[in-house]
């Protein structure tokens, strides 16, 4: 797997949802901080967002709110609209009696993260990621988009597996536009270590390969450059050495299929690299405080 997709598979957990909702003019409501990721997205007409801080930001048809820390915040008709309590479910529709003009047709929905998990990449976004409805801009995105919102205005069969699927496809194309547009703005850190060849070739390797014993060298040939130059490259923008960053993904992956598999300690730690189960378990226990058996133990 690439290095975005990893990173949100390494973080995610249960299922994602969704739901089509509906709000009547004059709606001003506030949404608790949650233990994961939401997102809004403007069908038609238009609305406010109220961010934890700053000014409320305008959102017309079409735009897309990322809230990856699911931070608390309030949507309403207009900025001076009093905001009311949360209601039960930040997606949950409002009663329909017969759509009106002026209505405002949203798609919301979250997903759940563990933040123990987290990828130093997302510790780059914002509290809010707003996404501008700009004309001939992501277009995957807006695909994406118009097929979560033909599956969610009916029920047809395969529903059920559809809708999470789309769920997935649309969190990577949210994520996948911000660094894009963070890249063709110039930022550093993680929007150009994606965008940048030679620094992705190297992470290509790395998450493709993480058991493989890699050396700075090798991972240098495999982005073009020489080792001293790919060296002060890698850490300027993913913010540590390449070796570095090699075992804290490891240890990362090796995490996840102790919660998430029966593998025997011995085959985690080949599938991560360490050919001693004892260089592995002590490098676990370095990073996550315990040994792998009782992390085992203690996530279930």
């Amino acid at each position: 797997m690439d290095v975005l997709s990893d990173a949100i598979t390494a973080m995610r957990t249960g299922r994602p949802h969704a739901a089509r909702v509906r709000r009547r003019m004059p709606f001003g409501r506030r949404f608790s901080a949650v233990d994961g990721a939401g997102f809004h997205v403007v069908l038609r007409g238009t609305c406010w967002l109220f961010p934890p801080d700053g000014e409320p930001v305008a959102l017309a048809p079409g735009e897309v709110v990322f809230l990856p820390r699911g931070c608390a915040h309030g949507l309403a008709d207009g900025p001076r609209t009093p905001l009311a309590g949360a209601p039960t479910a930040p997606t949950e529709p409002e009663p329909a009696d017969g759509e009106q003009p002026g209505d405002t047709l949203m798609i919301c929905g979250g997903y759940l993260l563990d933040r123990t998990r987290a990828h130093p990449l997302l510790d780059e976004l914002p509290e809010v990621v707003h996404l501008p409805a700009r004309a001939g801009r992501h277009p995957e995105l807006r695909a994406a988009l118009d097929l979560l919102d033909a599956e969610l205005a009916r029920v047809r069969p395969g529903a059920d597996g559809m809708v999470p699927a789309l769920l997935d496809v649309l969190l990577l194309h949210m994520l996948r536009a911000w660094f894009e547009e963070r890249a063709a703005d110039g930022a550093a850190g993680w929007a150009a270590a994606l965008h940048d060849p030679a620094v992705a070739a190297a992470l290509a390797a790395i998450h493709g390969e993480p058991d493989r014993p890699w050396t700075v060298a090798e991972l240098g040939a495999r982005a073009g450059l020489s080792r001293a130059a790919f060296a002060r490259r890698f850490t300027a923008l993913v913010g540590r050495p390449p070796l570095d960053y090699l075992t804290w993904w490891r240890l990362t992956l090796a995490a996840r299929l102790l919660r998430e598999s029966e593998t025997p300690l011995g085959g985690v730690a080949r599938q991560v690299g360490y050919t001693s189960e004892f260089a592995f378990a002590h490098a676990f226990k370095r990073r996550y405080g315990q040994p792998p058996g009782r992390f085992r133990r203690s996530v279930r």
